[in-house]
């Protein structure tokens, strides 16, 4: 799925999960873990081989703690705990709690393409019931557990880490790229970067969905409702939305000139 990030990691030895003393800083002066650091094309993060008992102990115990305790309980030695190991094993499998979110996000994107692959990239479907296809997926997701809990917990966590702020934007990269596929063509008139903006649209105004009719949220109810709306009315925007609208120009009058506002 997604390419290696060219993160460089730090042996157990050299990690402590409470340490936030040894930081280096990026290019807009804020502190990031010294353990994780830019460099070149590289293996993937940790120490681990996929599909691993052990590993996947870790992950699974690690998506538990995020879901079940939130932000502030995501620790190394909490997951260690709650799978069963010395924090040493775990640390030498992943030696900081970074790199399990990079994980995470990359199994759940790989998840999703196969999901597109089953329900969405199917010869006998339009652009537009593809995009609807997507758009339902989506919403279905956001509707359980794990998603409203586990991203209300990302978003926290990216406001004050600045590795996992790019981690959680790649992954909705890749999400609105998926999108844009098929806004490119349903309106051949948008200029690739309007196909940009139209996809981040649809795609914010799925996820602003969470917090309001999210798993356990007050209107979760409605969310049948929300997504059928959803359906009817991004599709028709990606079909219908103009450059003029994109930017800003508008028509007063009869035979009046465009006009940016």
């Amino acid at each position: 799925m997604l390419k290696d990030s060219g993160l460089r990691t730090q042996t157990p030895s050299q990690i402590n999960d409470n340490d936030d003393g040894n930081r280096s800083r990026n290019l807009s002066g804020r502190a990031v873990p010294a353990a994780i650091e830019p460099a070149g094309p590289a293996a993937r993060p940790g120490t681990y081989l996929r599909g691993t008992e052990t590993v996947d102990a870790i992950l699974k115990a690690a998506l538990r703690v995020l879901i079940n305790e939130g932000a502030g309980a995501f620790t190394i030695r909490r997951i260690a705990t709650e799978c069963g190991m010395k924090v040493g094993n775990v640390s030498y499998h992943f030696p900081r709690k970074e790199l399990l979110i990079q994980v995470l996000l990359d199994d759940m994107l790989e998840s999703y393409d196969n999901h597109l692959d089953n329900r969405v990239r199917q010869p006998d479907l339009s652009a537009e019931d593809r995009l609807r296809a997507i758009i339902v997926m989506c919403l279905d997701d956001i509707a359980g557990m794990r998603t409203t809990r586990l991203f209300i917990e990302l978003w926290a966590l990216a406001n004050h880490n600045p590795f996992i702020a790019d981690r959680v934007r790649v992954f909705y990269q890749r999400v609105h790229d998926y999108i844009a596929e098929y806004v490119a063509e349903l309106n051949p008139a948008l200029a690739p970067d309007d196909v940009k903006t139209v996809a981040l649209f649809i795609s914010s105004a799925m996820e602003g969905v969470t917090p309001f009719a999210g798993y356990q949220k007050p209107w979760a109810d409605r969310m049948p409702a929300i997504t059928r709306i959803a359906v009817a009315h991004l599709v028709d925007l990606a079909r219908t939305v103009t450059p003029e609208q994109i930017h800003g120009l508008v028509k007063k009058g009869a035979g009046a000139e465009l006009e940016r506002r």
